[in-house]
């Protein structure tokens, strides 16, 4: 899961994507959990929650985010962000970020990919024919813009970071709303996170908690998300236009390191 500064990165909205934990988190300072840690059920869970996601061809997926901010002091405050993204495969995309400080909108149309700021009306536009798991790497590799979710374009794929687990264990049953799910926890570098995902023949994450444990205040942030497999979306949702008084701008590639 990319988990490294996941709440901070919603929470703030920003453009600039956080580093992910399976690209470089360096592991902590501790000797190599033993093989018998990584409970194989687990792993596989993984794997068929991500064959499930990459069989999607359209879908609607919300996300409500809690996270924590840690003061100088040790006190703890929490902010709230959304994300809604859209999408239809193999080469469409929308994604709305937001919350009280700020928003971004992300269209993806099979032929541009626009970042748009509604509240500045500023707009940026790439040229871009490929898929949208390829949009998903180039608008981060090139750009330093992480699309929210962007993990369910990596699950599934020989990409997913299967091999950064330290630990994972069965944490039983629970029920997110009205889905009952199994529940997982691992351990990847100085994060812990769990998963709730759906029992039965559609795997889908449902929950994610993910606590740093570089801080020793152990900030969390926890995401709830909603699915709907079968969207009544219109292709121009995907298409941008930009509004009276907007503004194009430049959207600058990252410097080569």
């Amino acid at each position: 899961m990319n988990v490294k500064l996941l709440a901070a990165a919603l929470l703030g909205l920003s453009l600039v994507a956080a580093p992910a934990v399976h690209a470089q988190t360096e592991p902590a300072a501790t000797a190599k959990p033993a093989e018998s840690a990584v409970n194989p059920g687990a792993i596989q869970a993984l794997k068929d929650m991500g064959a499930f996601l990459q069989s999607l061809k359209r879908f609607h997926v919300s996300t409500g985010l809690t996270g924590e901010v840690v003061l100088a002091d040790g006190q703890k405050l929490q902010h709230t962000a959304r994300a809604d993204v859209d999408v239809q495969r193999p080469n469409k995309l929308r994604a709305r970020m937001f919350s009280a400080r700020a928003e971004r909108v992300i269209f993806f149309d099979g032929q541009k990919a626009t970042l748009f700021l509604p509240q500045q009306k500023y707009y940026s536009t790439v040229d871009f024919t490929g898929n949208v798991d390829g949009l998903v790497s180039k608008l981060e590799e090139r750009y330093g813009v992480e699309i929210p979710l962007s993990d369910l374009f990596l699950w599934g794929t020989p990409a997913a970071p299967l091999d950064k687990i330290e630990s994972a264990m069965n944490a039983g049953q629970d029920f997110i709303g009205k889905d009952l799910c199994n529940h997982f926890a691992f351990r990847q570098g100085n994060f812990d996170w769990q998963i709730w995902i759906t029992t039965g023949s559609k795997p889908l994450p449902r929950k994610l908690v993910i606590i740093n444990r570089a801080d020793d205040a152990r900030p969390q942030s926890v995401s709830l998300i909603d699915w709907n497999l079968n969207p009544s979306t219109k292709d121009d949702v995907f298409r941008f236009v930009p509004p009276a008084g907007a503004k194009q701008v430049e959207l600058r590639a990252l410097e080569a390191k």
